[in-house]
Formats: C-alpha cells, structure tokens, sequence
C-alpha cells in the first residue's frame, strides 16, 4: 500500500477552508485515498496539529479532526520512540544552517525508516530535506 506522510502544515491547511491551499491539499488527500494509499502521521504531528487547530479554529474543530484521524482505518499513527527521538536530535543538530523544527526532523526520521518520500504540506523544509512536496508547486 502507498503511504504518504501528512505534516501539520498538510492538515492545518485541510481543515481551514481560509488557507489559500485548503483545495489543493484536499483534493490531493482524496486523491491518494481514492488511488488506495494510506495516510501516515506521528504523534509529534498530531500534537502540533491539535494544538494549532485549537488556537485557530477552535475546540471543537480540533476535537472533530482527532476524531476523524483516530476512527480512520485509511490513517495510521507512528510513535517517536526514545529511539526515533534520539535520531532527531541527530538530524536537529546536523542541519545548523536549516530552521528545522525539532518536529519537522522526527518527521525526517520516521519518512526515511519508513521509506516514505512524499508528504503532504505546505512547509518548504521538507523540500530541503530531500523529499517531495504534495502538493506539488
């Protein structure tokens, strides 16, 4: 099955239909979805993501995106591990010249362990990290 790792930026723009790249984002979701793939996501993302969709678009949004997220059988939840966490800390601390966040490099970790090169997102680090963007652009 294909998977496809989402970030937080991916599923902000998902559920604010304000974001200028909520279509493009959605449709790329249906689409992967639509061609039978799967969606990956860590729970450093869904930290992020909850937290994001609650200042900006509520409570209740972020509690019906968990909800969504949790109950689907097309989405599935990688852990950082102490292992996974620790290799992060590696690539953290590699890439000086990079704005990394720490989350962005758990994603990096767990998008190269699991042999995934494409994510879902708006953020441009990934590019630099040698993956690709969905959608493209």
């Amino acid at each position: 099955m294909k998977r496809l790792f989402v970030d937080t930026a991916g599923w902000m723009s998902m559920a604010d239909s304000r974001d200028p790249m909520h279509v493009p984002c959605r449709n790329t979701r249906d689409q992967w979805l639509e061609a039978g793939g799967m969606l990956i996501l860590s729970n450093y993302v869904v930290d992020e993501t909850l937290t994001l969709i609650r200042v900006r678009l509520g409570l209740e949004a972020a509690e019906q995106w968990w909800n969504q997220v949790w109950e689907s059988p097309r989405c599935r939840m990688e852990w950082v591990t102490p292992d996974r966490g620790e290799r992060a800390l590696r690539w953290f601390f590699k890439w000086r010249d990079q704005p990394f966040s720490f989350t962005d490099c758990t994603s990096f970790v767990l998008m190269k362990e699991l042999q995934i090169q494409k994510a879902l997102t708006t953020d441009h680090h990934f590019r630099t990290a040698g993956f690709e963007m969905l959608p493209a652009g």
